[in-house]
């Protein structure tokens, strides 16, 4: 007679925590979670009927602890945010993340530490930076659990959770993820007293010491999924990650729709990944050939951190590039095809990007069975029927590009069109220096390096005088003066023009938005082949402390300090 392992799944959100554990042979008992369109997606996926919930509810509360019924597991992943690196550039207020993740730990505590006991592991999951911010031990006190430990005959001071040794951050693609997601995971086998860590299921590289396959490319995906833009039919579609698992393709829900970018969303997040002021360099459109950069919870197509691929439109400039559908990103994150998300489009997406990769946490439910000597679960517990709701994102139709998403008011604006010679040379339209909050006018400036805290020089309006004579003199310069002067210059606007334009991202004829005026800049200079042109500064020295500069940034120069002249010169 089997053993089935029972699971509660601490904010729970979607479920990807809970779905490896279920794919295991685990019965899943309840899920916790205070966001409704998390319950109401766990709930229609596990077909029970939890109710939202606040974990801040277990703060003060053991009895309510006490009320949860017993499993042999707990699971958690509380929230990410204040601790990831991407919030505020990591400087976030992380107390709200810290008490969520004691609460959790509280919970798991009770139920270790109860008379009879049947806990056999615990799990938690979250972003690599918590670790730093975590105890790496809490004892019943410290956990608010010093009565309850004297009740039940425990020293307070006795420690009740060790995180330290018993942490340790993997990545989704090491077991089959088509997705690099780091994640910590800490947690114990309590029979063993410690984490024990899966065996790898795939390998970065060919490796002679190990036969594991190498990680799965986003192709895997991408290319086994039904292109988007597929008509409705009847045909058989195969699961890219569950090979026995197929439905027919009218079934497949949240991937048959347009899903494509405005250009100046697309170009934004271009610019972002391959120029960016002071970052390397990232692809763009995304490399299918290796795995996926990380689902995040938030759907946005003009990041540097946003999925982009290329549309299967045939289209030049507003939807000519996309974000992956809902479904192509719970593929990349490994649920199943039949898995199914409730909400509108954003609120899919934050279900989808705020999960565990099932992979992941199948790995660790198969160890505990391994580590409690229980008969493995060699076919995966798949649901292979499709109960849809009724918030199908499938239109199976284009979608029309009108009016392209506007910035707020007053926003800043920063732009160079490439960079050389370790630097830059930029257009923005507020001191970069003093790192002005607001706007004030439009300045020309150069920045020595590629990181932050590198010198940056300002220069005056009107400075492109002083250098045309010489510039007209250099390889390529009368060609590039002149198309500066005859037909570039008369598209600059006057200053508040120039900012509204960029602000609704969009032209007003006879002129150009400023984004656009830096891109034609970069792309005439690219046109003159002057790449390994270099410019020695003698007799006229125009970037401080260089011996010898690009060619390409003597003429960037030129043609920006012309752009933020004529603009300042209008007011």
């Amino acid at each position: 007679m089997s053993t089935i392992l029972t699971v509660i799944d601490v904010f729970c959100g979607a479920g990807g925590f809970s779905e490896g554990f279920r794919q295991q042979g685990y019965k899943i008992l309840l899920g916790i979670d205070s966001w409704e369109p998390a319950i109401k997606t766990y709930n229609h996926n596990f077909e029970l009927n939890c109710k939202t919930k606040n974990v801040l509810d277990f703060e003060n509360s053991i009895e309510e602890i006490e009320s949860l019924p017993d499993s042999d597991i707990i699971i958690g992943s509380p929230p990410c945010v204040t601790f990831s690196s991407s919030n505020i550039s990591g400087k976030a207020d992380k107390t709200s993340g810290i008490k969520l993740t004691q609460i959790f730990l509280r919970i798991v505590a009770v139920k270790k530490w109860q008379p009879g006991s049947k806990l056999k592991a615990w799990f938690m999951e979250n972003v690599p930076s918590s670790i730093k911010h975590l105890g790496a031990e809490y004892t019943f006190e410290e956990l608010g659990l010093g009565e309850w430990a004297t009740k039940n005959k425990i020293g307070k001071s006795k420690i009740a959770i060790r995180l330290e040794g018993n942490q340790q951050i993997i990545n989704s693609a090491d077991y089959g993820s088509a997705q690099s997601r780091e994640r910590v995971i800490s947690g114990e086998i309590i029979k063993r007293k410690r984490l024990v860590i899966p065996p790898a299921t795939h390998n970065r590289k060919i490796s002679n010491r190990e036969s594991l396959p190498l990680w799965r490319g986003l192709n895997t995906i991408i290319n086994q999924l039904p292109s988007p833009i597929s008509l409705s039919s009847t045909r058989k579609i195969i699961d890219p990650n569950y090979p026995s698992l197929s439905i027919n393709l009218e079934e497949l829900t949240d991937n048959f729709y347009d899903s494509g970018l405005f250009e100046c969303e697309w170009k934004q997040s271009q610019y972002l990944k391959i120029n960016h002021p002071y970052m390397g360099k990232m692809a763009f459109p995304e490399d299918k050939d290796k795995p996926s950069r990380t689902i995040t919870a938030t759907k946005i197509g003009t990041s540097r951190e946003a999925l982009i691929y290329k549309s299967e439109y045939n289209r030049k400039g507003d939807g000519e590039f996309r974000t992956p559908t809902v479904r192509e990103a719970a593929c990349i994150m490994g649920f199943p095809i039949t898995y199914q998300f409730c909400g509108g489009e954003t609120t899919k997406w934050r279900l989808v990007g705020n999960a565990v990769c099932p992979s992941v946490s199948r790995a660790f439910a198969k160890q505990v069975l391994k580590d409690l000597a229980l008969k493995e679960q060699t076919n995966l517990v798949i649901e292979t029927d499709v109960r849809m709701p009724n918030n199908n994102l499938n239109t199976f139709s284009p979608k029309s590009f009108d009016t392209p998403p506007q910035r707020n008011k007053g926003s800043r604006f920063r732009r160079h069109p490439f960079k050389d010679g370790n630097m830059t040379v930029t257009l923005s339209n507020y001191d970069i220096d003093k790192d002005e909050k607001t706007i004030s006018k439009w300045i020309t400036s150069v920045q020595y390096g590629n990181g932050k805290g590198f010198p940056i020089y300002n220069f005056p309006d009107q400075y492109y005088r002083c250098i045309e004579e010489m510039i007209i003199t250099l390889p390529h310069g009368k060609k590039f003066v002149d198309f500066i002067n005859n037909g570039f210059s008369s598209r600059i606007a006057k200053s508040d023009i120039l900012q509204d334009m960029y602000e609704k991202q969009i032209s007003q004829y006879p002129f150009v938005e400023p984004t656009k005026l830096i891109e034609n800049i970069g792309l005439a200079i690219d046109n003159l082949n002057i790449d390994k042109h270099e410019y020695e500064q003698s007799e006229i020295v125009i970037f401080s402390n260089k011996n010898k500069v690009p060619l390409k940034q003597i003429f960037a120069l030129y043609a920006i300090n012309k752009v933020s002249s004529l603009a300042n010169s209008f007011t």
